[in-house]
């Protein structure tokens, strides 16, 4: 398994080895040890989510509060997604950036997103099957969202996309109103949680 950060700090891209055979193919999806290395904490497993998606299903940008936050790994169980991280960190150099990856069921990737970090993604695919290991339980008087059709953030989303989202989606605010609102996480904040759990 090798682990890669990418542009974004706090984020990270897994590929495992494939070991494929006659029966298909068998892989190492997770290994606590080699996470916990390149991030430099451990990773505490609370929750399992697992979401089925129709293509062209969009859901985020979503968030929680830090702390305590929510830390994802992210991985595409079947089909495709597009998985997009935006930096909603208050103070980091590469705010308002983003990075996408396509996760899907050939590859088998997975990414790492730290606390503090805007997740979205949009299914490529029907019954885009996508699995999320979370460090902390789902917390809805502290998790937040930005919608996803942002034109300032400029999401790569898939040209001719019919994005399918909820009205929660829909009706979030922008960075920049989220911004002036008072909602979003610090850099600060986030390095300083972080570290406390190492």
């Amino acid at each position: 398994m090798q682990v890669e950060s990418l542009a974004i700090e706090g984020l990270w891209e897994i590929t495992p080895v494939l070991r494929p055979d006659d029966r298909g193919v068998f892989l190492e999806a997770f290994k606590a040890d080699i996470l916990s290395e390149a991030i430099g904490h451990p990773f505490t497993l609370k929750q399992m989510n697992v979401s089925s998606s129709s293509a062209g299903t969009v859901r985020g940008i979503h968030f929680a509060d830090v702390p305590v936050g929510q830390a994802k790994y992210v991985e595409c169980f079947s089909g495709a997604i597009l998985d997009v991280v935006v930096d909603i960190r208050v103070g980091s150099p590469t705010f308002g950036q983003w990075d996408a990856v396509e996760l899907n069921s050939t590859s088998r990737k997975a990414l790492y997103i730290s606390e503090g970090l805007g997740h979205a993604f949009c299914a490529l695919t029907d019954d885009a099957t996508v699995g999320y290991l979370c460090s902390e339980p789902y917390a809805p008087d502290h998790e937040h969202g930005i919608t996803p059709l942002d034109s300032a953030l400029a999401l790569p989303w898939p040209e001719g996309t019919a994005a399918l989202m909820s009205p929660k989606d829909l009706e979030a605010p922008t960075l920049a109103e989220a911004l002036a609102s008072g909602l979003l996480p610090s850099y600060e904040s986030c390095l300083a949680f972080r570290r406390s759990l190492g």
